[in-house]
């Protein structure tokens, strides 16, 4: 079981006393024995607490390590030596939330697997295909090709289109089904 190495203890703080004249009281904060005490009374009911929270057994001794070292740097602002297991324990606990949220916060940013590659002949055959329709657009009425280009590749609605090229409503579904029509007839003769 790891131990914290005892520190030489520092001279305990001096508040001045609220009434006039009277001495100085002191304010001793936990010491560093009595953190060791507890340290070794407590930790395996604070790895316990750890196991409950997280789910590998080194998370939950990472956690409880780091919780005795916050506890050891601010035992001075801890100043009733009964509340140490307390301070160590919600340590534990807010320790063991901040573990969790990283791993979530790492799930998220995981990248995503990529897709299977497309063999060189397919990725061929799709430049090829796009190099056809990109042809066969050139070869549409330009209010045709804005329509098509609007709606399909800007993923736009027919409302949305009509907004921005300034027609009706009709004109884009006309415009539209021509389109298609005449995409249609041109990839065929492409083929």
């Amino acid at each position: 079981m790891p131990v914290i190495a005892p520190m030489p203890a520092a001279r305990p703080a001096r508040i001045p006393s609220q009434r006039d004249g009277a001495e100085d009281v002191v304010v001793a904060g936990t010491t560093v024995d009595h953190l060791t005490e507890t340290y070794r009374a407590h930790y395996r009911s604070l790895l316990g607490l750890a196991a409950l929270l997280l789910d590998d057994t080194a998370s939950c001794e990472d956690v409880v390590q780091e919780a005795f070292i916050r506890v050891h740097s601010a035992r001075k602002r801890v100043r009733d030596p009964e509340k140490t297991l307390a301070y160590l324990r919600q340590t534990v606990v807010n320790l063991s939330r901040s573990a969790l949220r990283r791993r979530i916060l790492g799930l998220k940013l995981l990248s995503k697997p990529m897709p299977d590659m497309a063999s060189a002949e397919e990725g061929a055959y799709d430049q090829l295909e796009r190099d056809s329709l990109i042809k066969a657009m050139k070869g549409l009425q330009r209010r045709q090709r804005e329509v098509l280009v609007l709606r399909y590749f800007a993923d736009m609605t027919e409302a949305q289109v009509a907004e921005t090229l300034g027609i009706s409503l009709g004109s884009v579904k006309a415009y539209g089904s021509r389109g298609i029509a005449a995409l249609r007839v041109a990839m065929e003769a492409r083929a």
